[in-house]
């Protein structure tokens, strides 16, 4: 593959944003109110800073006309879409977006195409500029969730109910675009589908043949090809009981798209296994001949050629008509976002290098997406960012605008973050064990190799505190993560002697440091006071100095204890400062000095850390007390936010790579009192509540004074889950281990 300094030019850099609204009962998704898109139309400002030439954006008919066609609402069309013309950014205007129409109609509705059409007509009359369609976005793959899988409405799961939602959406887009090109007979169809692909056992083969056929129903269907020897033909007739004549419609009415656009996702290519012994974890499907599970490809060590450039060129060779990759998204890490999207640019680009008609890559979605991890069938609040992060209130850019602003203008995007291979790539990826059963890529069982710190030509994170909870931490998720990352000792560098730190630098020739290391014993410090600033203040603000002088991106932390408890709502990070102990003002004075002396820092105030690897922590010894028979007493009038680690470490990692500087307030969502925190984690791990005992913070007979309420909020993004979906995660591994 080429190097992204060596890129060919040709391919055009197309945006997105999510803006499905489906359908699940009466009830419907917008995701356009969900991002906050719907409220702002600066957000358009900010995408046209990207460089993007096209953008697939959404004139939906259950938005502008949810009442009736006879009552269209035009006026957010009417603002957004004129920004866009005088922005100039071409839209692709999105008619159906996995929907199925308002409430009055739905894809299995014998009118449906012909109300589609007669929308589409009003859209065209309305903005006669606007020169490319998408009247139904994935046809195929909506028709599958909705009619055969159950998933969205009307949550059928049979062939019939799939065949008419497939066939009603497909003659809705050739009627569309007949009633746009009656208005402008020049309107472009760019017609999106998911870019799948099955494989299989030799015993599924059969199984996998037939999916694969269908995958291409869709384009096969708008280009007049379902003639009689199709290999579909004989499914949709007897199978799904459609007439000859409905399909022969079709062969007399040919739309063929002027681009075919393709959806590309790791989530794209299936294997299917019937030795469902092996897949321990995963769901078991089937047909009526065999059970199998249907996993995601990459997890297997296929011996077929696979992969997004031999999937698009197989679909150039069918169709021979410009081609684009429509969306390209992957809800990960941040360098893992990096690498995916930077790889499909530089497969787009070869592609177009060896005679491939290939027009763009669209980054997909620009403002992130809601609820795709369960396919839109539940609403809680699971966001994944893309080109910008919108859990601050508004769009927050993330690294991929760099990358995109760059690629854009032909210029070389680099991050010592992306090198190396993504998880995709690596062969720890494969599914290889009866016992195996899906992980979280942050909560894996340990490894002690987490800790060597093998050479690399690659530019490292340095990482201080080798015998912290946190350091330790931050290396076992670099590992994970595939960041390149050397775990220092006190020894190997002083924090606090700036010429140990100047020659570990020289050494390691690190791209961010990440300040782990300190003074942690908050009582004690009310007596090693002199000790406490020199962990806390000085070391942290000498890295900060250093950091500065040499270009290398710093993280360092404070705490909730730099607060004094009189504010009674959730601090964020303005707010002003007044520690009541040693400790936290040494994390005080640390962070004044540390920005001061290195504007560029970023400082992560956190709390009350728990976490699946330490016995340490105050959850897992208040849980060991219980499982061993005796009480635990816990303060029960003073309110924290704890924090769960490995959801730390991973947002501390992302908003590192992007750049962010300053002060960020980090822990998960949730206020409760220690004694609280310890019976939640009881209840949740089946050991009895009432052996903690409440008490006041008076009563524990601590030397340093506590702020009696010290949550901690945030203005400038709330990136960690609530406490309730951190505290179950850590249950569950708490259960496994007993």
């Amino acid at each position: 593959m080429e190097s992204s300094n060596e890129i060919k030019k040709g391919v055009e850099i197309w945006g997105g944003v999510e803006c499905t609204v489906n359908r699940v009962g009466d009830v419907f998704f917008d995701q356009i109110k969900k991002s906050g898109h719907h409220s702002r139309i600066e957000d358009l400002d900010l995408f046209a800073e990207l460089g993007i030439t096209s953008i697939r954006y959404p004139v939906l008919w259950e938005r502008v006309a949810p009442d009736g066609l006879e009552n269209p609402d035009w006026r957010w069309s009417d603002r957004f879409l004129g920004r866009l013309r005088e922005l100039d950014i071409r839209p692709i205007a999105g008619l159906l977006h996995h929907g199925s129409g308002p409430l009055e109609t739905s894809l299995v509705d014998p009118d449906f195409p012909e109300k589609l059409a007669e929308f589409a007509r009003m859209v065209a009359e309305r903005y006669p500029w606007i020169e490319a369609y998408t009247p139904v976005n994935e046809p195929l793959t909506t028709a599958r969730f909705s009619g055969l899988y159950g998933f969205w409405y009307p949550h059928a799961k049979d062939n019939q109910t799939f065949a008419r939602a497939m066939l009603n959406q497909c003659r809705a887009t050739v009627l569309a675009m007949r009633a746009i090109r009656r208005i402008n007979p020049q309107a472009k169809l760019i017609q999106t589908e998911d870019l799948g692909k099955t494989y299989s056992t030799p015993k599924l083969k059969y199984q996998a043949k037939f999916e694969n056929e269908r995958r291409w129903l869709t384009f096969d269907l708008l280009c007049g090809r379902v003639g009689s020897k199709h290999p579909m033909r004989k499914f949709l007739q007897r199978c799904a009981g459609i007439e000859d004549s409905e399909l022969d419609w079709f062969l007399e009415n040919s739309c063929p798209p002027d681009i075919i656009g393709f959806n590309y996702y790791l989530t794209s290519e299936r294997f299917l296994d019937e030795n469902i012994k092996n897949y321990a974890g995963y769901p078991i499907g089937g047909n009526k001949r065999h059970r199998y599970v249907d996993v995601e490809a990459v997890r297997v060590d296929l011996d077929s050629p696979n992969g997004l450039k031999v999937l698009m060129r197989e679909a150039w060779e069918r169709y021979k008509l410009p081609l684009a990759i429509t969306e390209a998204h992957l809800g990960c890490t941040r360098e893992e976002q990096l690498r995916w999207l930077l790889e499909i640019w530089e497969t787009a680009n070869e592609l177009k290098g060896e005679g491939v008609d290939l027009r763009a890559v669209t980054a997909w979605s620009l403002l992130g997406s809601y609820d795709w991890n369960s396919l839109l069938t539940t609403f809680q609040n699971h966001y994944e960012p893309g080109v910008f992060d919108i859990r601050g209130g508004h769009p927050r850019p993330t690294a991929l605008t760099k990358l995109l602003k760059n690629i854009a203008r032909e210029q070389k995007f680099e991050h010592p973050a992306i090198e190396g291979l993504g998880w995709w790539k690596r062969r720890s990826r494969f599914i290889v064990r009866p016992d195996q059963a899906a992980q979280s890529t942050t909560e894996k069982a340990p490894d002690k190799r987490i800790y060597q710190t093998a050479e690399s030509s690659t530019k490292p994170l340095l990482i201080t505190g080798a015998t912290g909870t946190l350091g330790r931490a931050f290396a076992r998720i670099c590992h994970i993560r595939g960041l390149s990352c050397r775990l220092l000792s006190r020894r190997e560098m002083d924090i606090t002697n700036k010429e140990s730190v100047e020659r570990a630098i020289a050494k390691y020739n690190p791209w961010a440091i990440i300040n782990t290391a300190g003074y942690v014993r908050v009582d004690q410090a009310e007596r090693e006071s002199e000790l406490c600033f020199r962990e806390n203040t000085q070391g942290a603000v000498t890295l900060a100095g250093i950091c500065e002088r040499n270009a290398v991106s710093y993280l360092t932390f404070s705490s909730d204890l730099v607060f004094d408890g009189d504010k009674q709502k959730p601090y964020v990070e303005r707010d002003f400062t007044n520690p009541l102990n040693i400790y936290g003002q040494s994390k005080a004075a640390a962070e004044k000095q540390t920005l001061e002396i290195n504007p560029n820092a970023l400082i992560v105030r956190t709390a009350a850390f728990f976490s699946p690897w330490d016995e340490f922590n105050f959850l897992s010894v208040a849980l060991g007390k219980i499982l061993s028979g005796d009480t635990f007493k816990a303060a029960d009038d003073n309110f924290i936010s704890p924090t769960y680690l490995p959801d730390l470490v991973n947002a501390c990692l992302d908003i590192l790579i992007d750049g962010e500087r300053g002060l960020w307030h980090l822990a998960n969502q949730g206020s409760l009192t220690w004694a609280d925190f310890a019976r939640q984690a009881a209840s949740l791990s089946g050991l009895k509540p009432s052996f903690i005992i409440g008490c006041s913070t008076e009563e524990l007979n601590l030397a340093a004074p506590r702020p009696v309420y010290s949550t901690l909020g945030s203005e400038r993004g709330i990136l960690l889950p609530s406490l309730d979906n951190a505290l179950n995660r850590f249950t569950s591994l708490y259960r496994a281990k007993l």
